[in-house]
Parts: structure tokens; C-alpha cells; sequence
């Protein structure tokens, strides 16, 4: 009794000192977010000359982190929406619509009145209601010298069947922030965690909303048990049971003046409804079998086939004295929450025409089967890139590629047949923050970035990987980094550079490390 009534009050003291610092962070942060207000409504005022719907075959998409990548419910498309970009001195946010037709290897980009404004680092859910609809909650927008930050707490839907945007107002949401995560779940979107900054502080959370999709309502959910602590960038997805799985993210504490110290979680929680009430909740802590993925922030998840979900990429910064080095991934994960087990995901490379079982129907051209290699030797197989920066250095890119075998992935339908061993032809190089999504059993890889030195690369290549046969990356769309324009800080930047450059940017965090970057959204 002693002990329970101690944790209780405990517990109230932490809500305690979590509200005293988001009063604190709001209080600091309401000018510089009133300045930016300004900037905002700006854009709004371009984007509101816009007066009718209108679409326009284009090429790819410039390179972009922090967007969302959903899959239309019904058609064979992807929808890309928002993103960030940083060339070295200004930052450029963007809420462009893309849509990428898979079947005819073509973008397009769709122009529709009354956008959201241009944010990075929020949170978009595909429902199939109404002819699909695409929620997007939250996000940020920063000034182009990516020192001031502008979190939003807006609510949006696009209507997929008219090709129009709303804006829901509804009292009693999440507070403004970026990096949350948010699933639909029945008929709710269920939000969880992020974070807001200000020039001098910040704050995370672990709070839980629910929007009613019925009702068009938010309420706040206040599960029992212990539950994550506060922290962005984590991994939210709904398991077949019906519960919710949040893994890793990544949070940061001031341990003294201007000393912030960044934590990379890798600890597993389920949220789900109480005896089966959906008015309440409750935390249980997980401890997950298999093949783990390491301890990472900037890491990209999707939901593949059999209802497990994708894990993929990411960065470890080692933190040292006033330097970063970070090693950045590109390998996969699943999850399966039926067996509560992890798995690596590792390809088999292209299956040998000669061994085919007989009787078995040739696949014809163009179907799912991908031509670029993957892995087809029985070691892992090292690929180095060398990227040279302007200043001259030599940065190292190493991309291990796995052996053949699949773990966590059932096997192929045609177990007799033997595998060859192929070239190894890399698929997407390391990154973080990177967009996925999976149609047809078909994982998605778009942009993201990685560093090199002191220069930060901001990816637009897309890139592909049929989840069933795990056998090699095709790739789509190709980019050379080393044609990406970085340009040297400069000490000043004019006010008429300040609007030209935030019409399209912000680095999702201006942190001293590229981790937290890549973490934190």
C-alpha cells in the first residue's frame, strides 16, 4: 500500500515537472513561432491563388527527407506530400503533392487549392473511407537559416476521390510538435510522442490522442501500467491482435548549460483496450524474441505482408568531444507481432531459369520478379562507395549486402529449386530518414539523407524490393550525390534570402547532430 501510494505521487511529480517545462518551452518559443506565423501565412497567400485542380506530368521529385509516402487504397499509386531540404545554408520545406502511378513508372504532380502549408516531419494515414482519404496531423516548418522552429497542431484531410483539402478543427488534439507517430486503429487515428524546440529548449512527449473519424473528435487517452518514456521518431504500428506496438525512438536531456545528451531507445511497448473496451487502455512492456535490429534513431517503418512490420535503415552517431562520426544503415528488419519475434531481412538473389521446378509456368516480362542483384554469394558481400566532398575529403560509404537466405521471410513456393549466385548490385546506399511504403507486397524506398563530413546529402532516388521473393533492389529512379549543389556557411543572410529560401525548407532539427535529425522525426 506504502509502496503503491510513493509510485503514485511520484508519477504525479514527474506530470508536474513535464508541464512546468512545456509552460517553459511555450513561453520561449511563442515569439520566435509568432515571427515565423508570419512567414507561414505568406505562403498561404501564394498557395491561395491557386483556384482550380490541376496536374502535370513532371520528373521525379527533387531530393527530400522527412516527407510521407502513403499508398492510395484503391489505385495503383503512391502519394508523396511535404518533405525538407538543406543545401548547406538554407533549409526549404515543401507541401507539394506527388503522385507516382507504380504501373506506369510515372509522377505526377498535383496542384490543389488551399493546401496545408509547407511542413516536414509530420504524420500522414491512408484510410479507405470515402473513396481513400489521407490524414496528415502535425509537423514543422523552420526559418531558413534552420534556427527557428514553427510546430503545428493542425489537422488535415485530402479527399483522394476529389482531389480536394480540408482543414478539421476540433478542440482538445495534441499539442504542436513533430515526430509523433499516428495509425488509424478501427475507426480512429491513434497518436502518440514527438517533440517541440525552440531556439533554447525542448521538450518530448509520450502522451496518447485518439481522433474519432466518426465524430471528428480528439481525446486524450490515459493508459494504466508503465508505458514509454517521452521520446520522437519511433516505430507505431497495429498488430492483427488489434493492439498497437511502439518500439524504439529517440529523446534527449540537458545534463548541464547547453550540454544536451541524446538517447537511443530500443525498448518495446503494446497499447491495447482494456477487457475490450475501447475506452480504456493499457500499457504492457514487451520483450521480443530474434535477431533485433541495433540501437539507431532515423529509421524508416512500413507495414509488409503477413501483417509484420518493416523496418528499414537509420544512423548511429557516437558522440564525442565537439565532433560527430555517424554510421548510417540500410539494412531490413521485420517485426512479427503474432510470434512477437524480430527477424533480419536478407536476400536471396535472382533464382537460376535452369532450375526452375518443372511444369512450372515462365513468369513473363514485366512482372514482379526484379532484375537488379541482390546478394547471391554465401558470405556477405562489402560494397564501398567513395564520395568526394568539395573541400576534397574522401568519404567512405560501406553497404554490407547479406547472404542468401531470407530470415523472417516465408520460403519461396518453389523450395527445390537452387539459387545462383549473382553480381551483388547495391540497392538504396545507407540513409536515414528515408519514405517507404508497400503495395502489391512491394516495398517503396524513396530520399532521405546521409552525411558525408561536414556535408549533409539529401537523396531523391527510389528504389524497390518485392517482399515475397526477397531476391534483389531494382532501382527506379538513380541519383548521383555528387551532383548535389552544397553550399559553405556564410556568417549573414539578407531578409530577401530568408523568404526565397524557406519557400520550400527546413532541416527538420538544427541540432549538432545529424542523428538527432534523423532521430527526432
Amino acid at each position: 500500500m506504502g509502496k503503491k501510494g510513493k509510485k503514485e505521487k511520484k508519477g504525479r511529480g514527474a506530470e508536474k515537472t513535464a508541464a512546468k517545462m512545456e509552460k517553459k518551452v511555450s513561453k520561449r518559443s511563442r515569439k520566435e513561432e509568432e515571427d515565423l506565423e508570419a512567414l507561414i501565412a505568406h505562403f498561404q497567400t501564394l498557395d491561395a491563388k491557386r483556384t482550380q485542380i490541376v496536374e502535370t506530368p513532371c520528373p521525379p521529385p527533387s531530393p527530400r527527407l522527412n516527407a510521407s509516402l502513403s499508398v492510395h487504397p484503391e489505385k495503383d499509386e503512391l502519394i508523396l506530400f511535404g518533405g525538407e531540404y538543406f543545401n548547406g545554408q538554407k533549409t526549404f520545406l515543401y507541401n507539394e503533392l506527388y503522385v507516382y502511378n507504380i504501373r506506369k513508372d510515372a509522377w505526377t504532380k498535383v496542384d490543389i487549392p488551399s493546401p496545408p502549408p509547407r511542413r516536414c516531419a509530420h504524420q500522414a494515414v491512408v484510410v479507405p473511407q470515402g473513396g481513400g482519404q489521407l490524414w496528415v496531423f502535425g509537423g514543422e516548418f523552420a526559418s531558413p537559416s534552420g534556427e527557428q522552429f514553427y510546430h503545428y497542431k493542425d489537422l488535415w484531410v485530402l479527399h483522394l476521390a476529389t482531389k480536394t483539402w480540408e482543414q478539421v478543427k476540433s478542440t482538445g488534439g495534441p499539442s504542436g510538435r513533430s515526430g509523433h507517430r499516428m495509425v488509424a486503429w478501427k475507426r480512429q487515428l491513434i497518436l502518440f510522442g514527438g517533440f517541440h524546440e525552440s531556439t533554447r529548449d525542448y521538450i518530448y512527449y509520450n502522451d496518447v490522442y485518439a481522433f474519432n473519424l466518426d465524430t471528428f473528435t480528439w481525446s486524450k487517452l490515459s493508459p494504466s501500467g508503465t508505458g514509454p518514456t517521452p521520446r520522437s521518431g519511433c516505430q507505431m504500428s497495429v498488430t492483427p491482435q488489434g493492439g498497437i506496438v511502439i518500439y524504439g525512438g529517440y529523446s534527449k536531456q540537458r545534463v548541464k548549460k547547453d550540454v544536451d545528451k541524446g538517447t537511443r531507445h530500443s525498448d518495446m511497448f503494446l497499447l491495447k483496450p482494456e477487457d475490450g473496451r475501447e475506452d480504456k487502455w493499457v500499457w504492457t512492456r514487451m520483450n521480443p524474441s530474434g535477431v533485433k535490429p541495433t540501437p539507431r534513431s532515423g529509421f524508416s517503418v512500413a507495414m509488409a505482408p503477413n501483417h509484420q512490420t518493416l523496418f528499414f535503415g537509420g544512423v548511429c552517431d557516437e558522440e564525442e568531444e565537439e565532433s560527430l562520426a555517424g554510421e548510417f544503415f540500410n539494412d531490413l528488419y521485420f517485426y512479427d507481432a503474432t510470434r512477437n519475434r524480430w527477424f533480419e531481412g536478407q536476400l536471396k538473389g535472382p533464382k537460376s531459369e535452369k532450375k526452375r521446378r518443372r511444369g512450372r509456368r515462365e513468369e513473363p516480362e514485366g512482372g514482379s520478379k526484379l532484375a537488379c542483384g541482390g546478394a547471391g554469394t554465401q558470405a556477405p558481400v562489402e560494397v564501398v562507395k567513395e564520395l568526394v566532398t568539395e573541400d576534397g575529403t574522401v568519404v567512405t560509404i560501406k553497404q554490407v549486402l547479406s547472404a542468401p537466405g531470407s530470415a523472417g521471410q516465408p520460403q519461396s513456393e518453389d523450395e527445390d529449386s537452387l539459387e545462383e549466385a549473382g553480381s551483388p548490385t547495391p540497392g538504396p546506399c545507407p540513409r536515414s530518414n528515408a519514405m517507404l511504403a508497400v503495395k502489391h507486397g512491394v516495398l517503396y524506398v524513396y530520399g532521405g539523407m546521409f552525411e558525408a563530413g561536414d556535408r549533409q546529402v539529401t537523396l531523391s532516388d527510389l528504389h524497390c524490393l518485392d517482399l515475397h521473393r526477397m531476391e534483389a533492389w531494382k532501382t527506379l529512379v538513380e541519383m548521383d550525390p555528387e551532383t548535389q549543389e552544397w553550399l559553405e556557411e556564410t556568417d549573414s543572410e539578407e531578409d530577401s534570402e530568408e523568404v526565397e529560401g524557406a519557400e520550400g525548407g527546413d532541416e527538420d532539427e538544427n541540432e549538432d547532430s545529424g542523428e538527432e535529425s534523423g532521430a527526432e522525426d
